[in-house]
């Protein structure tokens, strides 16, 4: 079992590591959104997403934007401020 996990976690690096981000996404622009923002629209992403289905004006992601600190900020925003992390460290009561 831990094989087969080893296996496809290794395929899922291998095919991401071919992933790259368009030059039309980052600008470099001192209005674009940089880390803040990407941590608040992280928080709000519930919100958002919710909202997009609704609205297409409304988006879960800002681009352009100032590349990778706001990617860093959006993870933090969706896994430490919107509860993400918190969810797997509950123990399950029995």
């Amino acid at each position: 079992m831990y094989r087969r996990i080893a296996v496809a976690t290794t395929c899922i690096l291998l095919l991401s590591a071919c992933a790259s981000q368009i030059d039309a996404g980052v600008s470099a622009e001192a209005s674009a959104p940089g880390f803040w923002w990407g941590l608040w629209h992280g928080f709000i992403f519930p919100f958002a997403w919710i909202g997009s289905l609704f609205d297409p004006d409304i988006a879960v992601y800002a681009v352009p934007n100032s590349g990778g600190w706001y990617d860093f900020g959006f993870f933090l925003g969706v896994t430490v401020l919107g509860g993400g992390s918190a969810f797997g460290s509950k123990k399950r009561k029995r």
